[in-house]
């Protein structure tokens, strides 16, 4: 299956206008962002599990990255709450499930070869922060290395919001309020993917907005095997 396989294009969707589509484990559905496989893929997604529902014990080849966005993630490393920040590298293994259900946004096989870094974050534990010379806006890092940036950011309100010449593209997904790229309105689980090269160059909400981004290298090149 390919969506959205080119990366040297724009990319945009507004998974909440979408539905729900049936993963092979009772319970699980998704909205698929894009993605290059079949079941073993590199994807991006955002997932519903519902209430017990648990997928069987497998090995993340690719590395799996994910924030909770509703409800709590388990697995038999611990229970995840809305805000948890999780990276499981290639080569780990878990049993995933939700015994309230959760809602998770999640990318697969888009870790570099070498990476092993594990990482378990409660984002609300980490402050915001101005970010220096962008006007209106404040971040939270969630995971830095030489070639890929995870935040969190949160924009004011109607605040302008430029980032230019991006060498490896971008990714951001909405988690609350609204912005508009061009003439294109971004709520809640609206998610952009720009190419390398682009310019960001969007306007929040009357509300403000608050985003999860991703830069620098934002795809693996290598895929599923």
């Amino acid at each position: 299956m390919e969506l959205n396989a080119d990366y040297g294009r724009r990319a945009a969707v507004h998974a909440a206008s979408l539905d729900w589509a049936p993963s092979p484990i009772a319970g699980v559905d998704r909205r698929m962002l894009d993605r290059v496989g079949g079941e073993v893929a590199r994807a991006t997604s955002i997932v519903r599990y519902a209430p017990n529902s648990r997928f069987s014990p497998h090995t993340h080849g690719g590395g799996e990255e994910f924030l909770v966005l509703d409800g709590v993630f388990q697995d038999e490393h611990g229970d995840f709450p809305a805000g948890s920040y999780i990276r499981n590298p290639p080569g780990t293994r878990h049993t995933p499930g939700s015994a309230p259900g959760c809602v998770i946004f999640v990318k697969l096989w888009q870790f570099d070869a070498a990476d092993r870094a594990q990482i378990r974050l409660d984002t609300a534990a980490v402050p915001f922060a101005p970010a220096k010379g962008r006007p209106g806006v404040e971040i939270k890092t969630l995971f830095h290395s030489g070639c890929e940036d995870v935040r969190l950011e949160q924009w004011g309100p109607s605040a302008h919001v430029t980032l230019g010449d991006l060498p490896d593209g971008i990714e951001v997904l909405v988690l609350d309020g609204s912005f508009t790229d061009a003439d294109e309105a971004f709520t809640t689980e609206s998610w952009l993917r720009l190419p390398k090269g682009a310019t960001l160059d969007v306007v929040a909400g009357a509300e403000g907005c608050r985003v999860w981004v991703k830069a620098g290298r934002a795809i693996s090149p290598e895929l599923p095997k």
